[in-house]
This record gives structure tokens, sequence and C-alpha cells, in this order.
């Protein structure tokens, strides 16, 4: 029986994965593979037989992924699966950023119980809360991942002048991009031409902090900046003096802060990027097809600690390694399997930084041994044989 741990509510398409030779529940003991969204794993103590987690979402702050893969555990994600939610939420900042919506309805709200007077109390009351349209305006998008392309080329579609920034761009984000959309390698210039920026890059060590009071100094005078990514992106310290002055006309986070919330001009929203049934059924489906197929056939796909890795069977069994990256690896490892007179039908290996992933498919049968003849090697972090 494989154990499946769920450390949140999960969708049951997600669940439907799992068939009759998974056990799946919040209580089985020493898992072999792990599904959540947004529960924080960082103190949490996982048994030597954890394989893989895969996580119902795109960010994986909550996971500790450096210290899974030294073990060889295999961190999942599911980019994209909630990508048209936030998508459209991220429209929906744009409209909020210019016409002050928010601010305007609980001002309405305040007028309950004059009567007749409330028509002329609207008319008289509305000037305080005009802003500007969108259409003809300049959206910088920066991070144009699968949201970000999304948002950009809907910005256009919708009128406006759109330009993108990504240092790390993909060839599948590069044509799905529309053609009128514009591209720029400087974060600076994007925010010094644009009437609006909308953020939708991960956090790491490279981006925290990123919107910070340099580039807010050189931007744009009256920008309004959208956060539908992470909260840690930018500086608090630097927009609320940016907000204060003008200098920033409006920010609409997912993801509020003590320090911002309140703050004038800000539009705080209760992290609903994501939170849609469609996006929630998405990420739990993905997510577990993910999970299946490592656990099954050893494939790798949607990885954040290991490389993406994937292979159609050719023998009757197969042996997955997880390992350091660095030389002479493959060479121990054939050499093993070799000794042992078994025959290496397909072979596949891929890196990802510090890390890889090799797949070798099997004719013949494998010692017992072999395992741990092969997870003395230095450098093995993991080792699997699939029948």
């Amino acid at each position: 029986m494989i154990k499946i741990q769920t450390l949140n509510k999960i969708a049951k398409c997600g669940l439907d994965n799992f068939d009759a030779k998974y056990e799946v529940s919040d209580t089985v003991e020493n898992p072999d593979g792990i599904i959540l969204r947004s529960f924080k794993m960082h103190d949490m103590t996982v048994g030597d037989n954890l394989k893989a987690v895969a996580r119902a979402g795109a960010g994986t702050n909550n996971i500790p992924v450096e210290e899974y893969a030294k073990k060889g555990i295999v961190v999942f994600n599911t980019p994209g699966a909630n990508a048209n939610a936030v998508k459209e939420l991220a429209l929906a900042g744009l409209f909020l950023a210019s016409r002050k919506i928010t601010n305007a309805i609980d001002w309405t709200k305040t007028l309950k119980g004059n009567g007749d007077a409330v028509g002329s109390m609207v008319e008289k009351g509305k000037s305080a809360f005009a802003g500007p349209e969108i259409k003809g305006k300049t959206l910088g998008v920066i991070g144009l991942g699968a949201i970000g392309v999304l948002v950009a080329n809907a910005a256009e579609a919708l009128g406006m002048k759109v330009i993108g920034y990504d240092p790390f761009l993909s060839v599948e984000a590069a044509w799905s991009i529309d053609s009128r959309i514009k591209k720029s390698d400087d974060i600076n210039k994007v925010f010094a031409v644009s009437d609006y920026v909308t953020l939708h890059l991960p956090l790491n060590d490279n981006t925290r902090g990123m919107v910070n009071a340099d580039l807010l100094e050189n931007a744009n005078d009256g920008i309004r900046i959208l956060n539908f990514a992470r909260g840690e992106l930018v500086d608090d310290s630097a927009l609320i003096p940016a907000l204060e002055s003008g200098k920033v006309a409006a920010y609409v986070t997912d993801f509020p802060s003590d320090a911002v919330i309140g703050v004038e001009n800000v539009v705080a929203i209760p992290h609903l990027g994501a939170s849609t049934p469609e996006s929630e059924d998405n990420c739990a489906q993905m997510a577990g097809a993910q999970l299946v197929d490592y656990l099954e056939n050893g494939n790798i796909k949607n990885s954040v600690n290991y490389p993406n890795c994937q292979m159609p069977r050719t023998g009757n069994q197969r042996i997955t390694v997880a390992h350091l990256n660095q030389q002479s690896m493959l060479t121990n490892i054939s050499s093993i399997i070799s000794n042992h007179g078994i025959n290496i039908e397909n072979m596949l290996n891929k890196s990802k930084k510090d890390y890889a992933y090799t797949i070798l498919d099997i004719t013949g049968d494998i010692p017992d041994s072999i395992v741990e003849e092969i997870s003395k090697i230095d450098g093995v972090l993991k080792v699997r044989v699939l029948k």
C-alpha cells in the first residue's frame, strides 16, 4: 500500500488520482507522498520513507525545498493551474487602482438613512472618487510566466500599451505573448514609463524587496502598483512614504501586511487570487497526477528542486536515482549495474543546479543488493526500484 498524507483539504478531483493501491488520509504515518496547499512544513518532521511532496498551487514558500532536495525528496508545484483565476483578479485590480471603487462603496454605505436625499448626495459626493480609464495607458508586467502572459495579453486586448520584463523568459512563454507587447531587459525603465505595474514573479533571495526606494524614486510619477505574486516582493518601508507623497498613486495587493492595511490609497485583498472552485480543482488534479506519475513511474514534471525528467518505460523494471550534480556519477551507477550482468535498455539524466536525477530502464531481475550498492556512491541521495 502506497501512503499519501493530506495536510490540507484537497479537492476530490485531485484525490481521484489515487486508486485502490493507495491509502490517503490526513493521519497516515510515514507517508510515501504528501499533498498540500498552504500548510507550513518548515517545523514538520518527516520520515525517511517520504519520496515526494506535491503543492496544489504555485508558491512553495511553505515547504523547506532545499532541505528536502538534500534528502532526495522531490517537491512539485502546479504552475499555470491557477493562472486564469489570478489573471482575472489582477484585471479587477487594474480598475480598483484607477477608479477608487472600494472607497466609493464604503462612502456610499454612510448615506444609509438619508431617504430621498441619497440621490442628490451621491451626485454631490461622487467627484471625490474620480479616476482615470486604463485604455491607452501603459502597463508594465514584471514576470512573464503563466500568469504574467495572460495578464499582458488581456491588458493589450483592453487597449493598454504593455511592456513585459522577465530576464528568464521561457520559450513557451515567448510563443504565448501577443506580438504587439514590447519587451524590456531593464526593470527600472519599465517602472519609469509605466502608468501601472503588475508583479507576477516568484519570491526568492533575488526578488525579495525588489520594489524598493531606489526603484520607486525613478518610477513614473503617480504610478499604480499591483501585487498578486507575494507581499515580500515590495518593501513596505519604501512603499508607504511613496504613497504619502503621491509618487505611487495606488497599491493593490493580494498579500496585505499589517503595515499597509488602512494606509490611504491601498486596496488590500485577503489572498483571493486562486480562490475559485475552478482553480482549486485544477491545482489539486495536477498535483495528484504529478505525484502518482513520480511514485509509480519515477517521472518528474514541474519540480522546484529537481529537474524535469520524463521517459517512457522500455524495460520490465526501472531504477531512479536522485543525486548531486557531480562528475562520474553516471559511470559509477552504470558500473554497478553492469557488474551484476544487467542490461540497461534506456537511460535519461537531467540536472538542475546542484541536483540531478537519473532514470534507468532495466531488462531482467534486479537484486535487492543493488539499491544498497548505489546508495553508497558518494553524492547519491535516494534510490528506488520500480516494477
